[in-house]
């Protein structure tokens, strides 16, 4: 195998650093921006960027005409259910709590895989499972014996299995189009069901020029955190092992729970930290060494 290219490696933690805090980011827009507003805006604009950056290299845009139908259906399940209920998740629990339940994603996507596409669980994948509901036990057990357990986390936990029925959904019936194709149109179609959630519940937005924090957090959400951070992505997953792109998405949740801390001032527990560590341990235990064994079996 090729070697790994130094520059292209400094996009992983730069990843990392988008999309985590593009947490506290959402939170903030959310003090003045309605969340199915917020959903429908920044989807639209991350999948009109995409296609913008597939025709400026040339890249074909279609996908096979018997394949919309599972491509809408993941789309809907791990982009515009997974980004809906996470806005409501923000508004309703604290930022920090919300990131670290909703990283328990390949957790969920491991056991569904499991039941229905019968992928046998492998030592490290039931050492994630362990890891993971260890995390989920320090987060959960404390606020429920404290009568704290909100709504909100509810909501992450829903948009984390949602997430992970997409990919099984993926996994089961694959399109026949390249990543980042894929990746606009599921954003697009992210973006009609925001909008239509948005008119049906929200209405048409009264234009207004938000406060000047709203506003730099709304500018590094969509442009940041989604249109850039896909552009990266795309670039990172061409150019390095598949092992070392998922490194980035590791720092997510430590990412966007000390971004909560510093923008927004929560104050996790104790119970929070060892969730977040639990949790973060069982999704690269999950991820990180099967990338590992087809990297060595491509070398």
């Amino acid at each position: 195998m090729s070697q790994t290219p130094g520059r292209s490696l400094l996009l992983v933690p730069l990843l990392g650093l988008l999309w985590g805090f593009n947490w506290p980011a959402v939170r903030i827009s959310l003090t003045e921006i309605a969340p199915w507003t917020l959903r429908a805006g920044g989807m639209s604009f991350a999948g009109l960027a995409l296609v913008a950056i597939g025709l400026a290299r040339g890249q074909f845009l279609a996908v096979p005409r018997g394949q919309w139908l599972r491509l809408a259906i993941a789309g809907f399940l791990s982009i515009a259910a997974f980004n809906v209920l996470l806005a409501f998740a923000q508004l309703a629990a604290p930022t920090s709590r919300a990131a670290i339940l909703t990283f328990t994603m390949p957790i969920w996507a491991t056991l569904l895989a499991r039941f229905v596409l019968a992928e046998p669980f492998d030592r490290r994948r039931l050492l994630g499972l362990g890891l993971g509901a260890a995390g989920l036990l320090c987060l959960g057990l404390p606020l429920l014996a404290s009568g704290s357990f909100s709504i909100g986390l509810l909501y992450a936990l829903m948009a984390s299995v949602s997430w992970a029925l997409g990919t099984i959904v993926t996994k089961r019936w694959p399109v026949s189009a390249p990543a980042l194709t894929i990746a606009a149109w599921q954003l697009l179609i992210g973006g009609a069901v925001a909008g239509i959630g948005m008119l049906v519940f929200e209405g048409l937005p009264i234009p207004k020029m938000p406060e000047a924090r709203t506003f730099a957090a709304l500018t590094f959400h969509i442009l940041g955190a989604q249109a850039l951070a896909y552009f990266l992505w795309f670039t990172v997953i061409a150019r390095l092992p598949a092992g070392i792109a998922s490194l980035g998405t590791l720092m997510v949740p430590a990412v966007g729970v000390l971004g909560s801390v510093l923008l927004l001032g929560e104050r996790p527990t104790p119970s929070d930290w060892l969730g977040l560590v639990l949790v973060v341990a069982a999704s690269g235990t999950i991820m990180l060494p099967q990338r590992r064994r087809e990297a060595k079996a491509l070398s």
